[in-house]
């Protein structure tokens, strides 16, 4: 949903790295003899991306040739990329998104690396830096083993999908008390309809909404009193133009981030500015 540079590593490359050090004489064998398979894989998994096809890919063309799904997994990705010489690819790939944000949700903390197609599912997939996006805890637990059956259940990939140049995330106040900020997908007519569903699939997945409305809620409680004094010193108009400025300095940095749509939305309501909050 929040774009990334591509890795420059391949998979083959990823692959040989991770299993590089691996001692056990036989199960060295085997690794070595499944490099060109896995780099096979790396190619279908690239073209099918490319096509938007990725839900027509099946895990039983995806195995690592003479080695079991768990075993695969502890070999390449556990022993030799987490804790192995493979390291180094796990930890660039950690420090690529900007302040450590989470690319899927564009507001937690990166703390793991989410396998785009599950590694168990996947195992000839599970250290390609393709198939590894820096994620948050929340949004690794809500995406799960799961994998996309249809274009339109196709997460939005961080690699590979483009949508922040246009304008697509919205708010708006909900009358309630307390005052609440309702998010939704808001594509442009331009889009076309595959992608728009998976726009909408992606921010219902990892529940946006309702983590965009709880974090805006507290931004407004921590602006309440400068607002106030803002209408008391020169009505609406002065609480209209700073929370347009800051819509302004934060959709310059992140065109559909929670905050700037935040006040955005407040500074579009004309109740709202005219004191429209607790008081």
């Amino acid at each position: 949903m929040w774009p990334l540079e591509p890795p420059a590593v391949s998979a083959r490359l990823s692959f040989d790295t991770c299993v590089s050090n691996t001692r056990d004489p036989q199960r060295r064998e085997l690794l070595v003899a499944a490099g060109t398979s896995v780099e096979d894989a790396g190619t279908r998994f690239r073209d099918a991306a490319q096509e938007g096809a990725l839900h027509d890919l099946r895990s039983e063309h995806f195995p690592v040739p003479g080695i079991g799904a768990d075993d695969a997994v502890r070999w390449v990705y556990k022993n030799g990329m987490v804790d192995g010489k493979g390291r180094r690819i796990y930890d660039h790939l950690m420090r690529a998104p900007l302040h450590e944000r989470c690319p899927l949700c564009g507001h937690g903390t990166v703390t793991t690396l989410d396998h785009f197609l599950p590694k168990k599912l996947f195992p000839a997939l599970c250290v390609d830096p393709l198939n590894l996006v820096p994620a948050c805890a929340e949004c690794n637990h809500a995406k799960g083993e799961r994998v996309p059956s249809s274009a339109e259940t196709t997460l939005l990939h961080p690699y590979l999908d483009r949508i922040d140049q246009d304008r697509w995330l919205e708010a708006r106040i909900v009358d309630s008390s307390p005052l609440w900020l309702e998010f939704f997908v808001s594509p442009p007519r331009s889009w076309e309809q595959v992608l728009a569903q998976r726009t909408r699939h992606h921010f219902e997945r990892f529940r946006l909404a309702e983590r965009f409305a709880a974090q805006a809620n507290r931004t407004l409680a921590g602006i309440r009193r400068q607002l106030t004094s803002l209408l008391q010193a020169g009505g609406k108009e002065p609480v209209h133009a700073y929370l347009a400025a800051e819509a302004e300095t934060r959709l310059a940095d992140r065109p559909n981030g929670w905050e700037g749509v935040t006040y955005r939305a407040l500074a579009e309501n004309d109740n709202f500015c005219a004191g429209g909050w607790p008081q």
